[in-house]
């Protein structure tokens, strides 16, 4: 499938609350008993082709996906909201809510899939939140980002990270030894920060669909 073909079968849907409205695309395939919740990172949106990707992938799996907008646009102009984690978790605790009370997603266990500095995020809202978080996947990510919760992180945690990312491979190799869950870190060997290069992007939906369906019920 490809990811034209993927975005086509989702759902538009709206996360309403504390004064915002969020765009979202909701996929649920026939049978789904989880739903990962996309964070994206700076510069992207529901739209990101990369994150789409990875959704597919999750979906083929059997894996209900979300993927919406951390900012409105008006927020989103402003750099310093894009590396608010505080305010990027609040959002993701809000589509976590909102997910829980959709007809639709009743009683789905649910998992993070975080980019950039939507890992941080995801990290954070999993502490945070009342529910039972299953599984976080962070897809060159800055997990440092959220470092004065990484310690009570308790849903099991894959850093994925590009073989040619340096500072982001030694960001990571820091936030991954304070992580006291179950916990696994994979290099992409030869990708960069954005994970452009020929079959890379691949590697990483693998090792996210994998990591998912080990630790939430599909």
């Amino acid at each position: 499938m490809t990811v034209d073909q993927f975005m086509a079968q989702q759902a538009n849907v709206a996360i309403v609350g504390d004064n915002v409205i969020l765009p979202g695309l909701l996929a649920i395939p026939k049978g789904a008993k989880s739903l990962v919740v996309f964070a994206h990172g700076s510069g992207s949106s529901r739209l990101s082709r990369r994150n789409n990707y990875v959704a597919g992938v999750l979906h083929e799996a059997g894996i209900a996906t979300l993927l919406f907008d951390l900012l409105m646009e008006d927020e989103a102009v402003d750099r310093q909201n894009v590396f608010d984690i505080d305010l990027l978790a609040s959002r993701l605790l809000l589509a976590t809510d909102w997910a829980l009370n959709h007809p639709d997603l009743s009683g789905m266990e649910i998992g993070y899939f975080g980019a950039s500095t939507g890992s941080a995020a995801a990290l954070k809202a999993s502490v945070l939140t009342s529910v039972k978080i299953g599984a976080i996947v962070s897809r060159g990510g800055r997990p440092d980002l959220a470092a004065d919760v990484l310690e009570m992180v308790s849903a099991p945690t894959l850093l994925i990270v590009g073989g040619n990312d340096d500072l982001v491979i030694e960001l990571n190799e820091a936030a991954f030894a304070m992580l006291k869950c179950e916990k696994e870190m994979k290099i992409v060997p030869g990708a960069t920060h954005l994970f452009e290069e020929p079959g890379a992007l691949e590697i990483v939906a693998e090792l996210a669909r994998e990591w998912f369906v080990r630790h939430l019920e599909v």
